[in-house]
């Protein structure tokens, strides 16, 4: 069996299940749920899978959902992953469907991203006797803490998966247009808490103690030359505070101060370079200033990193589908995605989708976010076209 006009038949596929998407999307975002909480987002995408007649499995890795579609032949295993969490935001766009949830918001498009998915769930289960090998729909918790991947591969979610695509919406492209970035497209995230403490006391006798706070000054003053004097230059990185708690009056000297911090790169040397010069500091910080400091240091995910044997297909199949000019090749971000804990298992290529719209700046994590809702169609058809050019189709 072959399919003779795909553009055509993944089109219409998903113009036909677009008000349905739509629909799904606006009730998850009127109900948003945290990291690990998404317990009624997941019986949302376990009742569609089970409407569509796909196989799946639900709390994996605490509230994940996996669904499976069998393909017509033999072959690879691809993954494809959207996110389910929302924000700690109270919603500002006053929508009809804004968050009833207080502050609580999708202002990710995570329910952007779980819609599109179950919008190629269905596609791909129309067209699974052309497939040859298996899809794995990935319905992931707890992107927004970066945990969620972890705990779903720690359930067995990343077991032989050959091949793996996730995506996200991206407001800076108009809707209709897609992006990309080479290699590495978003950086490690590893974070820290740093606790200093020294000797509390009256403000006006600092002598008789000894100051957490000017201790933490000083580190936060030197850890800006971590990057500016340690890292090569072009290795991107940031280390940025961004807590600082310490004290409860003008008059009173506290007992210690609480530093949170975040430190983003690219590539594995300046992720070690970074970290031992943090611990060093924090190491002369506690000598030269006679306070205690208890670093807890966390690497959380590695970079991620786009294989180009699967990028370039991929490319191919969104041009077949939408035309030559709608790729936009941009730069890598500082920001980060815990899908990048299944490409670091498995050659992976993260897709861009414009999400845009007309008249609007938008920005993701803003509480008066508003994605272009054409965007999940689009998803839909790039992913499915992805998959069929991925899993190929057999002759005759």
């Amino acid at each position: 069996m072959r399919i003779n006009d795909p553009e055509r038949r993944i089109r219409e596929h998903a113009e036909s299940i677009a008000p349905d998407l739509v629909a799904i999307r606006r009730d998850i975002h009127a109900h948003p749920e945290l990291a690990f909480e998404e317990t009624r987002t997941a019986g949302i995408v376990a009742a569609e899978l089970a409407r569509l007649g796909i196989a799946h499995r639900t709390g994996v890795g605490g509230t994940g959902v996996i669904g499976t579609i069998e393909g017509g032949r033999p072959g690879p295993t691809l993954a494809i992953r959207a996110d389910m969490d929302a924000l700690p935001i109270q919603e500002e766009t006053g929508l009809d469907f804004a968050s009833r949830n207080d502050g609580k918001m999708h202002a990710c498009g995570h329910d952007i991203h779980t819609a599109t998915l179950l919008g190629v769930a269905s596609l791909l289960k129309d067209l699974a006797p052309m497939l040859a090998g298996r899809i794995v729909l990935l319905f992931q918790p707890a992107e927004e803490v970066l945990q969620g991947a972890a705990a779903m591969i720690a359930d067995g979610a990343a077991e032989g998966i050959d091949i793996a695509l996730g995506f996200h919406n991206q407001p800076d492209l108009p809707v209709g247009r897609f992006g990309f970035a080479p290699g590495a497209c978003l950086a490690a995230s590893d974070r820290f808490d740093l606790v200093l403490r020294g000797k509390s006391g009256h403000a006006a006798h600092p002598y008789a103690a000894i100051d957490p706070i000017v201790a933490a000054s000083a580190f936060v003053a030197q850890v800006q030359t971590v990057v500016s004097r340690e890292v090569k230059p072009l290795h991107p990185a940031v280390v940025t505070i961004g807590a600082f708690n310490g004290g409860t009056t003008y008059n009173i000297i506290p007992e210690r101060v609480h530093l949170k911090g975040t430190v983003r790169t690219l590539h594995e040397a300046a992720r070690n370079t970074a970290e031992a010069a943090i611990r060093r500091l924090a190491e002369g910080i506690a000598i030269g200033m006679r306070v205690d400091c208890a670093l807890d240091y966390q690497r959380m995910v590695p970079p991620l990193v786009n294989d180009t044997r699967v990028q370039a297909p991929v490319l191919a199949a969104v041009r077949a589908q939408f035309g030559e000019d709608v790729l936009d090749a941009g730069e890598a971000s500082m920001g980060s995605e815990d899908f990048s804990e299944f490409a670091a298992r498995a050659p992976s290529f993260h897709l861009r989708i414009g999400s845009g719209a007309p008249g609007r700046d938008d920005r993701l994590h803003n509480a008066f976010y508003q994605p272009d809702e054409a965007c999940i169609g689009n998803g839909v058809q790039a992913l499915s076209r992805a998959a069929l050019e991925l899993l190929g189709r057999p002759a005759g």
